[in-house]
């Protein structure tokens, strides 16, 4: 399990343990599990999959923004949440 963070300009939307989660991507969709390489990446509009420490699936639908993972932390700061 990793720490996630999702940040929109107004407010945090998530900040917890999760075990995966999958982002749109500009060049595709992916998604990072824990101890993923480090990463930062382009967003585009689409949905963001998060499956929590209980096994419990969320979505939260963003209009693009920017994904950052390194050492097992994530961010997403997303334009806007929708």
């Amino acid at each position: 399990m990793y720490q996630l963070s999702i940040v929109s300009p107004r407010q945090v939307v998530f900040e917890g343990k999760v075990k995966s989660v999958k982002v749109p991507g500009a060049a595709g969709s992916f998604e990072m599990l824990t101890d993923h390489a480090p990463i930062i990446a382009l967003l585009k509009k689409g949905p963001v999959y998060v499956v929590n420490e209980n096994l419990e699936k969320q979505q939260f639908n963003i209009a693009g923004g920017f994904v950052e993972f390194k050492h097992n932390q994530c961010t997403i700061l997303a334009d806007a949440i929708e």
